[in-house]
């Protein structure tokens, strides 16, 4: 039998890890950014080019690479960070694959231009599809420059499961975001399609945080630092209040590297438990630093899960380090049953001295001698004047009320001519409207949550949140569609708060969202002025429903203008529809009832769930069998 396993040509094998490596172009602008933090420099660019499609360029000022390793870092396995397995348990480095800048070439067209300090030219590389097309010498200054240009350009499968450029962009502002704000010495630049998105200068890790999602953070975040044989933790929380539905702003750093892990996040839900609603998440920016001996961060290709040693303990430290901040800085309430909150010291007198308090008495004061005859004289005839001024009146006197006088004359007053309408009589009416729900009681509201109605064959089971979702889903639609939006001006405007990235999606649904009702004003660097809302919008709901808007439109916005419309009806009906608990009046479930079967489709919601259950009389039937 003839040999059937061969070894794979290296172009085939690195496009085979590639599809480890590179998922989509977030993945190389991580790559990329941690090799340029991991070089030492203290200066970055990222450039990118339609949604990193077309161009993802990140350019350094680190220690650079000769000619020798600038050919070598291309190679499979090649590496500068570690020289033994056992350097794979004690790592203080990022960008250790071996097979990234492989990877990354064999699917994509790279140039790489680099100089170390030592050095008086620098080395040009063009790569196209893992073939070394030309290696020369040119003036550079020092760091390195490594452009990707066309990813994905020989593999178009892969190429066209990429989503649109606005979706691609900001799981890219995503990744940007994490490194930087594991790395607030760095000062970043961050460039799109010749803009400039975020312009981070070297600072401290709040002034990172404030100046990637805005000023108005500031006020949200609460210091957290604990230092333990275990585990030194610091950062920040965002207060209870400021807790959101969607998990938005939410940071683990271990050792400076961007993690993800669900069991240290429900340590901070457990610190936060009875301070937020029930559904929400608070914000969180953590930065733990452990044994790099203790945690194993290669179980994962992204590196972005990590295994612990003694996961337990890092749990219990995590919680009671939350919980003390937030007693500390008065955001959870304290209870001591053996302090007296009145007796405790205001904190702007805690180091002053008490003042005796100086009391003076007249000696000469005598409250006799001020007493006079005169005094005494003058009060009793005054009583004796008002006690014989009283006269008891007559018993007959009140029946002088009630008797009308025989000959009493009526003034003419000049209305002779004037003839009143008669008042109109609305008692019949709700007599009416009562005796029809009463006789007419087809619909009833079962345990908050459901619709009973009646039909021909039986009844049917609605659920009145689904049902709700639906008719306002296709309100909305038809809205968008027919473009015949109201609104509803606001006396005094609306300020919301947004990063910058928010920012830019709602630059993109602006006109779907005017088109819906809403009135923007001046849109600033951070705050978002709204002068009106649609009629059936509630004033105080406004910052909730952009907060579920933002975050859905981060995740499902493409570049269609059908689909943007249709991922803001769904954002909006799932906020302003009627929830589990709200107490529907007669009139309320029939109209309810009258709109869902008035809809295009009335079976599903917006999201694909069923909206109501037949039971026929057939059914019932056979329950008393």
């Amino acid at each position: 039998m003839a040999d059937i396993i061969k070894l794979l040509p290296d172009h085939v094998a690195n496009q085979i890890a590639a599809g480890e490596v590179v998922q989509r172009p977030a993945s190389v602008v991580k790559e990329l950014l941690e090799n340029a933090i991991d070089a030492g420099a203290t200066s970055i660019k990222l450039i990118i080019k339609d949604g990193g499609k077309s161009l993802i360029q990140v350019v350094d000022n680190g220690i650079g690479m000769s000619a020798t390793d600038a050919r070598l870092s291309f190679e499979r396995h090649a590496t500068s960070k570690i020289q033994s397995a056992e350097d794979l348990f004690n790592l203080n480095t990022k960008g250790f694959r071996g097979e990234a800048l492989a990877s990354i070439a064999a699917i994509a067209r790279v140039d790489l231009q680099t100089k170390t300090a030592n050095e008086e030219i620098g080395t040009a590389i063009e790569i196209e599809g893992s073939e070394i097309k030309s290696q020369e010498v040119v003036a550079t200054p020092q760091g390195t420059s490594l452009a990707v240009k066309h990813l994905f350009f020989n593999i178009p499968a892969r190429r066209n499961f990429l989503k649109s450029d606005a979706v691609e962009l900001r799981h890219i502002t995503d990744e940007f975001h994490r490194v930087a704000l594991a790395h607030p010495s760095i000062a970043f630049n961050y460039y799109n399609n010749g803009s400039e998105l975020f312009n981070l200068p070297e600072s401290n890790f709040r002034q990172r945080i404030v100046n990637i999602f805005g000023k108005k953070s500031n006020e949200k975040l609460v210091p957290v630092n604990e230092d333990t044989q275990v585990v030194k933790v610091s950062g920040f929380i965002c207060k209870s209040e400021f807790a959101k539905k969607s998990r938005g702003e939410q940071y683990f750093f271990v050792n400076n590297r961007f993690i993800k892990s669900h069991y240290l996040h429900y340590a901070v839900l457990a610190a936060f438990e009875g301070l937020i609603k029930p559904g929400t998440h608070p914000g969180y920016f953590l930065n733990l630093e452990v044994d790099p001996s203790s945690i194993d961060i290669n179980i994962h290709p992204t590196k972005t899960e990590v295994k612990f040693d003694d996961e337990q303990t890092l749990y219990a430290i995590l919680r009671s380090t939350i919980k003390h901040s937030l007693g500390q800085f008065n955001v959870a309430p304290t209870l001591d049953f053996d302090h007296d909150s009145n007796l405790q010291t205001p904190y702007e007198y805690k180091n002053k001295n008490a003042v005796l308090p100086k009391v003076t008495v007249d000696s000469t004061f005598n409250p006799f001698a001020e007493e006079t005859k005169q005094a005494r004289s003058s009060s009793s005839s005054a009583a004796s004047n008002s006690f014989a001024s009283y006269k008891k009146p007559s018993p007959q006197s009140w029946e002088s009320l009630y008797v009308e006088t025989p000959n009493a004359e009526v003034k003419s007053t000049g209305f002779e001519g004037v003839s009143f309408e008669s008042e109109v009589s609305t008692k019949s009416i709700f007599d009416d409207t009562e005796d029809d729900l009463d006789t007419s009681a087809i619909t009833f509201q079962l345990k908050r949550k459901y619709i009973v109605t009646t039909i021909k064959s039986g009844m049917v089971v609605i659920d009145q949140g689904r049902a709700h979702q639906r008719v306002l889903y296709e309100k909305f639609l038809r809205t968008v569609t027919l473009n015949e939006g109201l609104s509803q001006q606001l006396l005094f405007p609306i300020q919301l708060s947004f990063s910058l990235a928010e920012i830019d999606i709602l630059k993109d649904i602006k006109d779907n969202l005017t088109t819906m009702g809403f009135v923007f004003g001046q849109i600033n660097e951070n705050i978002v002025e709204i002068n009106g809302i649609p009629p059936m919008v509630a004033e105080a709901e406004v910052d909730a429903i952009f907060d579920e808007l933002m975050a859905d439109c981060q995740q499902n916005v493409g570049a269609d203008g059908f689909s943007q419309a249709d991922v803001l009806s769904k954002a909006l009906c799932k906020s302003l529809a009627v929830k589990t608990g709200d107490v529907l009046d007669k009139l309320s479930q029939s109209a309810l009832v009258n709109d869902l079967f008035a809809c295009t489709e009335s079976m599903v919601s917006p999201f694909n769930k069923p909206i109501y259950v037949t039971i026929t009389e057939n059914d019932i039937d056979k329950k008393f069998i």
